[in-house]
């Protein structure tokens, strides 16, 4: 097997990071310059540099996505203490065979199928990925700010990293 490319390594951390999140935040910049964020289901597609949301073409934020192509993705899952902001550029994409190739039921409860003319897709290439994870047990993460407090000395936050791609 060859060896990978930085840049290679970097998506397979990144792939690795994103494993199992359903649900992230999208953040676009709102025509008032203001941030805006709202909930986007991930699509079920293995990371390999580009993250892909579906959206009605009537939505607000294809407007502010054509003002500013400049996002941020969040995600979080408490259960497992970890959390990713992906910070990118994102861009609008009318693909019929790309909706197909990530269409999935869950879809169905916002587009009739697959072939609904209003589905576009927002592709976001990052730029940056910075990532927490903290294996620890809520009990013992709560413990370790505790002590934090009372010793002053900084609590072990797990592993923390940030990725350029």
């Amino acid at each position: 097997m060859a060896e990978q490319t930085p840049v290679q390594q970097n998506i397979a951390k990144v792939a690795e990071q994103l494993k199992g999140f359903k649900i992230a935040m999208l953040t676009t910049v709102a025509q008032n310059d203001s941030l805006h964020s709202r909930p986007m289901v991930v699509q079920e597609k293995e990371f390999d540099g580009d993250l892909w949301f579906m959206t009605s073409r009537d939505s607000g934020k294809i407007d502010e996505l054509n003002n500013d192509k400049q996002v941020n993705v969040a995600f979080v899952n408490v259960d497992d203490s970890r959390y990713v902001s992906v910070s990118g550029k994102a861009q609008l994409v009318d693909d019929r065979a790309k909706i197909k190739e990530l269409w999935t039921p869950f879809a169905k409860a916002w587009f009739k199928d697959e072939n609904d003319p209003n589905i576009i897709l927002i592709k976001v290439e990052p730029s940056v990925v910075e990532y927490w994870d903290t294996p620890n047990s809520t009990f013992v993460q709560v413990k370790g700010f505790l002590t934090a407090l009372v010793t002053g000395e900084r609590p072990d936050v797990g592993d923390h990293g940030k990725v350029s791609l």
